[in-house]
Formats: C-alpha cells, sequence, structure tokens
C-alpha cells in the first residue's frame, strides 16, 4: 500500500507572499519528491533482487526505501505546515475560515476536520473553506473540492458554494448551508475586523489582540494536527513493504 499525495494545483498561496516564502515551500515540496523517487527506485529494485534470489540485498534496498519514504513524508510534513502557516496566519482570514491552498488532498482532509473540531469546541456556527477554484490545476479539475465536500458529509454537516467559487461555506450546527446576508469573503482584514468587532461578530478584544488570538489559534491547530498526520504518514509508510 503506497502513500501517494495528490496536489490541488500549483498555486500555493493565495495572497501577496515575498519570492523567499515560495522558494522555501517549493523547496520543501521538490526535497520530498526527491525522496519519493529514490524510494521508489529502491523498492523496485528490491522487488527484482527478491526475484532474482537476493534476500539479502532485497532486504537492504527495501529499509533504504523505507527511510527515503520517512524523508519523503517529513518534508512534506515540513511544507503543509509552512503553507498552512502562511496562509492563515498574522489576520490573512478571518476567523470564521480557514485557507487550504497549498495542501494536498490528504493534508488538507485532515486539517479540516481538525479545525472543524476546534470550532465546534468554541462555539463557532459555520465556517468558510477556502478551496481556490482549480483554476492552476492540471485541467482545471478541483481536486481539493471534492475531499472538503466528503468530509462534510461524513461529518454530517451541510455545505454550500459561495457567490465566489472558490470558497466552500459549511453550517457547524448541523442546519441548512445558507451563507448569512453580511458574509464575507473569508479573508480578514482591518475595516473588516473592525466591522466584525462592532456587530459582536469577535468578542470585544482590541484589533491587536484579535490577531495575536488568531496567532495563537493557528499554533493550536498546527500543534494539534501535526502529530496526528505524522502518525498516519508514517503507518502509510511503513506498509509499503
Amino acid at each position: 500500500m503506497s502513500h501517494e499525495m495528490s496536489y490541488m494545483g500549483q498555486k500555493a498561496f493565495n495572497h501577496e507572499q515575498s519570492s523567499n516564502a515560495e522558494e522555501e515551500y517549493e523547496r520543501l515540496r521538490n526535497l520530498a519528491k526527491q525522496e519519493g523517487a529514490m524510494r521508489a527506485s529502491c523498492f523496485e529494485r528490491s522487488r527484482k533482487a527478491y526475484e532474482d534470489g537476493d534476500g539479502a540485498l532485497a532486504k537492504k534496498l527495501s529499509e533504504e526505501g523505507k527511510a527515503h519514504g520517512h524523508k519523503m513524508e517529513e518534508f512534506n510534513r515540513q511544507a503543509s505546515e509552512f503553507i498552512f502557516r502562511e496562509n492563515n496566519a498574522n489576520g490573512r482570514v478571518a476567523a470564521d475560515a480557514i485557507d487550504l491552498h497549498g495542501q494536498y488532498v490528504e493534508e488538507a482532509e485532515d486539517i479540516l476536520e481538525q479545525r472543524i473540531k476546534y470550532a465546534r469546541e468554541h462555539g463557532q456556527t459555520h465556517l468558510h473553506v477556502i478551496v481556490g477554484k482549480g483554476n492552476h490545476s492540471v485541467s482545471h479539475i478541483q481536486k481539493l473540492r471534492p475531499r472538503v465536500e466528503q468530509v462534510c458529509r461524513e461529518m454530517g454537516l451541510q455545505y454550500t458554494t459561495e457567490e465566489n467559487a472558490g470558497r466552500i461555506y459549511v453550517n457547524l450546527t448541523g442546519g441548512p448551508a445558507v451563507p448569512p446576508p453580511e458574509h464575507h469573503s473569508g479573508y480578514s482584514s482591518p475595516h473588516h475586523q473592525q466591522q466584525q468587532q462592532h456587530h459582536g461578530g469577535y468578542s470585544q478584544h482590541p484589533p491587536q489582540q484579535q490577531q495575536q488570538q488568531q496567532q495563537d489559534d493557528v499554533e493550536q491547530l498546527v500543534d494539534t494536527l501535526l502529530p496526528r498526520l505524522i502518525r498516519k504518514l508514517q503507518k502509510a509508510c511503513c506498509l509499503v513493504m
């Protein structure tokens, strides 16, 4: 059983970012791809050695393949964490939204499940899930949206595509997915934060405290999510041979 990641598209950032940030993300993903290629090569040579009757060599190559697999998963984990922080921290999205740009679909599934649980625990009634329009995916086919919809169905939640086709509105209460009349884009701005503070969308704290709270929320989600992702990926890797 292999654990191949499916990538939603080439555009990982949904905001203006520095070239250094983009280069770091691509560096991590490329390192993961290189380790994946070496893993596949080791497993193929291991299979051939086994067929040729060289059990010792087959075992050695299998162990090398597993080591490359662990490195691949680690680089992908680092890339997933990096892009999640970049897209969701420092007020780049509103408190009732999550941006999944740059995630592989398997990563996005785990992140979304944890985000929904977190939102429910903190009394949030809905969530804007930013998935993109698929413009940068191969043949413009959206890979992330079907997985997000699958997660919602499995959790018994109703959802709908918003006016912006790159977002999905999810009702966390189990009721119908009807975005409120004044629903926002899911992206945060100082003006929007002031409006939410005035209308009670956030707790009544100054914008600086709101921003710090959102940063803390991102950190807590990452700390909660990563151990689970690591266990899942390591288990899948160990099942390869």
